[in-house]
């Protein structure tokens, strides 16, 4: 049985997610050097006009891809699990 979810999905998403972080990495970089107010932000499908005031939601997005990358690879290389006793 194969699994509508094989490597080369996973590899894809993956290699787009880390293209999404450095583009957000990018964006709060710029603004947070504070030699400029705004900033382009190109996913790749869409860009935006960034400003300082939008920091926080661009820092939320940026811990929602890095939780999905490492979600992905968990899925693609198997994830490892520490067991200890409930007693």
């Amino acid at each position: 049985m194969t699994s509508a979810i094989d490597s080369a999905w996973l590899e894809a998403r993956i290699a787009k997610t880390k293209l999404l972080i450095v583009a957000y990495e990018d964006a709060i970089d710029a603004l947070c050097t504070g030699a400029i107010q705004t900033s382009t932000l190109d996913t790749g499908q869409t860009r935006r006009v960034v400003t300082q005031q939008q920091l926080g939601s661009l820092r939320i997005i940026l811990e929602a891809l890095e939780n999905r990358l490492a979600t992905l690879d968990a899925r693609l290389n198997g994830a490892s699990f520490i067991g200890r006793p409930g007693f």
